[in-house]
């Protein structure tokens, strides 16, 4: 599976601006970019497994123990389901549940079937 246009660039820009908002200090803005990037990225698997990644240290960051346990547990399954089946929309977030759809933002949905 190949990205659509612009939408390699749309998951880089959404890392960058998440580097940007934790510079700033700013959790929630930072996450919020995550779960964007994780939307973007879930359906190829090393876009897929970063985004976890970031969530990993993200909940390493602030305490988090239920993110970082989600996030281990989301990792395994984004290096091995991401070519195979993933929930569109979904967040990524420990805070939801790993299965369920979700409504894709507007200005996403260009880039995710």
């Amino acid at each position: 599976m190949s990205w659509k246009s612009g939408q390699k660039e749309a998951y880089s820009r959404e890392l960058v601006a998440a580097t940007l908002a934790r510079s700033r200090g700013d959790a929630q803005s930072e996450f919020a970019h995550l779960e964007r990037a994780h939307i973007l990225g879930q359906r190829y698997t090393i876009a897929h497994t970063l985004t976890h990644w970031r969530m990993f240290r993200f909940g390493l960051r602030r305490r988090n123990i239920r993110e970082v346990f989600g996030q281990v547990v989301r990792m395994l399954a984004a290096l091995t389901k991401s070519r195979i089946w993933v929930p569109l929309g979904n967040t990524g977030g420990a805070n939801v549940n790993p299965f369920r759809p979700m409504p894709v933002p507007e200005d996403l949905r260009a880039y995710v079937d």
